[in-house]
């Protein structure tokens, strides 16, 4: 009984200590991923750079990294996080300090793609942990208290290059800054992280949580099933069967393009919209930005707990909530014309409230769909879609804002979030094998 104590408060201190580890460098990761924001206003007037060539580094940005998440998620399925995650994030610091030391489109461009590439390296190693650590009946919390990394980092590099610009009055510490902490959170991935409870001489998640809780039945025995039978396929047959011949991933990964179109189209442009269109000073239009991050970390944390408890794991169901929350506010965003600071920060915040849900929530829906072999690489297809989203929200919005106004970039956003609401509605059921096996044993 005292080994089974010992072995379960140690379970549990690796679990936290996984949870708030890879919390930790995901929000370095966003520090070298969304500073771009702060510094693009700049870099069109000092440097002469256009908003169609902001947008292409944008777009270029993100396609790179859709691709990367994807093939490094292949990889993370199969390696140790603990040097992966932390190995990325050195690269990504590397190339912010070569981006911050280029004056030349050109050389920007590199730097900023390869940044792109290397950022791919953050998140599948964040997912496989998460689903190697946590049960499906515990992840819709799990995730989204870790999803809030996304809008801690953007919100918090936000301020951070506010701060920055207003002491040094130089764009280049909105990328020295930022690179120099991710150094620093490269080495905390490293010391702090580890790999799946069975490489340390714990069970398997499933029948530890299931232990825990007094609920050994079908979902244990379901969930073996899954495991090993994908023990005994290649990497192939199992990516072809738990990812590309899964209805739910292709539908989820559309609605992650359209929820991503919304998110990153304010995330990037917020600053400058609120510079050129609302007339407000480019520090306060940073801290106007960071409250659709702040304020989003709230809507991650209720979407999960909607999941687990009210939702019964169909994560799908609070995302056709969110984003029909979503809608309404952009049409209202748009009808209302005010210069208000204040005004403008309640609609950046409730929009960051109903964008952030979904977008923590397809991750949790994807992993549990295709079981936690093959979570990060589902994660990556997901990827794959949602940052294929930047041909619309970098080049795209660009283009739009340019030639004609901003109130036609709102129409296309309006579109867009109505849209992922039409593909949660194909998906509402969507949940993890063993969790149906077990409430089907249960009937």
């Amino acid at each position: 009984m005292n080994d089974q104590l010992h072995q379960g408060k140690s379970y549990e201190y690796w679990r936290t200590r996984i949870l708030y580890s890879t919390m930790l460098g995901y929000i370095f990761f966003y520090f070298i991923r969304k500073n771009i924001s702060m510094a693009m206003p700049l870099l069109e007037e000092e440097l002469g750079i256009s908003k169609v060539e902001l947008g292409i580094f944008l777009t270029m940005h993100g396609l790179l990294y859709g691709v990367s998440r994807f093939a490094n998620g292949i990889i993370a399925d199969r390696v140790n996080p603990r040097w992966f995650m932390s190995l990325g994030l050195l690269l990504c610091a590397v190339a912010n300090f070569g981006f911050g030391m280029s004056s030349t489109v050109w050389f920007m461009g590199v730097f900023w793609v390869a940044n792109g590439w290397f950022q791919g390296m953050g998140f599948p190693p964040c997912a496989k942990s998460l689903s190697h650590w946590f049960a499906p009946a515990e992840r819709g919390v799990k995730f989204s208290i870790w999803n809030t990394s996304h809008s801690v980092g953007a919100g918090l590099i936000f301020l951070v290059n506010a701060a920055a610009i207003w002491m040094f009055h130089d764009w280049r510490f909105c990328f020295f800054i930022p690179a120099t902490i991710a150094v620093l959170g490269a080495f905390m991935l490293f010391e702090r992280l580890r790999d799946t409870p069975e490489s340390m001489g714990f069970e398997g998640v499933e029948t530890y949580y299931s232990k825990k809780h007094g609920n050994v039945v079908a979902e244990i025995k379901a969930s073996d099933g899954v495991e090993n039978e994908t023990e005994k396929i290649g990497l192939a047959e199992t990516l072809s069967r738990y990812v590309f011949s899964n209805p739910a991933i292709w539908v989820i990964s559309f609605a992650n393009f359209f929820v991503y179109i919304v998110r990153f189209s304010i995330l990037d442009w917020a600053p400058t919209f609120l510079k050129q269109a609302k007339g407000i000073d480019i520090t306060h239009a940073g801290i106007v930005s960071s409250c659709y991050e702040l304020v989003g970390v709230l809507g991650m944390l209720c979407s999960g707990l909607l999941m687990d408890r009210l939702f019964r794991g169909r994560g799908a169901k609070v995302c056709l909530l969110y984003m029909l929350g979503c809608t309404i506010t952009m049409g209202l965003f748009w009808w209302t014309d005010s210069s208000s600071v204040y005004v403008n920060a309640l609609f950046l915040s409730i929009l960051g409230f109903f964008i952030y849900g979904p977008q923590c929530l397809i991750g949790v829906i994807a992993a549990n769909v295709a079981t936690k072999k093959a979570a990060a690489a589902a994660n990556g297809l997901t990827g794959i879609f949602g940052y294929a989203s930047v041909i619309v929200t970098g080049w795209g919005v660009g283009l739009v804002a340019k030639h004609y106004d901003w109130n036609a970039v709102f129409l296309c956003l309006i579109g867009a979030s109505f849209a992922a609401v039409l593909m949660f509605l194909f998906v509402l059921n969507a949940a993890a094998p063993e969790q149906l096996a077990a409430e089907k044993e249960k009937r």
